[in-house]
């Protein structure tokens, strides 16, 4: 059995592919198998699969029509007969001693998977920088140098990235649990993710950055294009398995609230031509709520009231445009509110500097 299985989906990337396959093959650990999903790429990628497979006997590439990143890995994992499994993207790029760093770690300890950091690259200023979402120091203070579950983090468990690419896996555990990506969407990491989270029983953070995250402006999470309305239908899929593991009740006040934000976020961030169309299922969703007599009165009644204010913008509001005017006016009318309680904030901060000169 090879120590290591590394699953690559492949889809139009050839810009980047040659970067990401490079830190692959010369990984300083060599027992690995490379097993990359061509899924129907029209562009170059293919080529590049199958001459970096002649070269390397290690690599095995197959080829489908497209379906979907979900489904590519899925694929790749079904072939997967490594000890441990790593979810190569494609676009991205690993630190040459990340596999035999954390294969190493993962044996030692004896874990579910290895957690670790990552950096973020923009491609197009050609910067690198690190964020928390993927350097998870608050994670590091808490779990120290400790085996960790779940249930020991609290409600910092929200404050792991959910990337697949941050992690090595038991490939055991991931089967013996059945953990697959929910397929035909976009953003279906974060289910696969919560799944693997509540099923560990084991978790090691090895605080070093291994992973180059890139950014770029045509990759699927970035572009804004129709397919972020798919984030809706993922945030109740993310619902459901903490349904499936009885945490919903613990956790629902920052579900709840994040629904309606990340709702919104995508709202922001979706291009123009499309806002309609995001608007509109989004409006779905939450009307689902509203007719659901027992969620809606939990869910107002938790809902932080900035995230209330917003939800029931949308429900009143019958497009995008009246929706971005709601939010403007209700924006300028906390702005007068705050400058006409200025001058009794003055005299409160006057009053308490006389007190401390006394």
């Amino acid at each position: 059995m090879v120590k290591v299985s590394v699953v690559i989906p492949v889809y139009n990337v050839e810009k980047y592919l040659r970067d990401c396959l490079d830190t692959i093959v010369n990984q300083t650990l060599e027992d690995i198998e490379i097993i990359c999903v061509n899924d129907g790429s029209t562009d170059k990628s293919l080529d590049i699969l199958n001459e970096y497979a002649s070269k390397d006997e290690r690599m095995r590439v197959i080829s489908q029509e497209n379906g979907g990143h979900a489904v590519a890995t899925n694929v790749g994992m079904t072939y997967a007969t490594g000890e441990y499994l790593f979810l190569m993207d494609s676009d991205d790029i690993l630190k040459l001693n990340a596999l035999e760093d954390t294969y190493s770690i993962a044996k030692d300890k004896d874990v579910d998977f290895v957690l670790f950091k990552a950096i973020n690259y923009d491609d197009e200023k050609d910067e690198y920088y690190e964020a928390e979402n993927y350097s998870m120091n608050k994670i590091a203070r808490i779990v120290k140098d400790n085996i960790f579950s779940y249930e020991d983090l609290g409600d910092a468990i929200f404050d792991i990235t959910v990337t697949p690419w941050s992690k090595l896996y038991n490939r055991s555990f991931i089967e013996e649990n059945n953990i697959t990506f929910p397929e035909g969407l976009v953003f279906d990491d974060n289910v696969f993710f919560w799944k693997v989270l509540f099923s560990a029983k084991r978790i090691y953070f090895y605080k070093e950055f291994l992973f180059t995250r890139r950014w770029y402006s045509t990759s699927s999470t970035t572009k804004g294009d129709l397919r972020f309305i798919d984030s809706i239908a993922v945030f109740n899929l993310v619902w459901d398995v903490f349904r499936e593991f009885n945490l919903f009740e613990k956790y629902k006040k920052i579900l709840y609230d994040k629904k309606v934000f990340l709702a919104n976020m995508r709202f922001d961030r979706i291009k123009e031509e499309y806002r309609e169309a995001y608007f509109s299922a989004m409006k779905d969703d939450f009307t689902k709520i509203l007719y659901d007599d027992v969620l809606y009165q939990d869910f107002i009644s938790i809902l932080s009231p900035k995230y209330q204010k917003l939800y029931e913008q949308v429900l009143i509001s019958t497009s995008a445009e009246e929706f971005i005017a709601s939010r403007k006016v209700y924006a300028m009318l906390n702005t007068i509110s705050w400058k006409l309680s200025a001058p009794l904030r003055n005299i409160k901060q006057d009053i308490t500097r006389a007190k401390n000169k006394i």
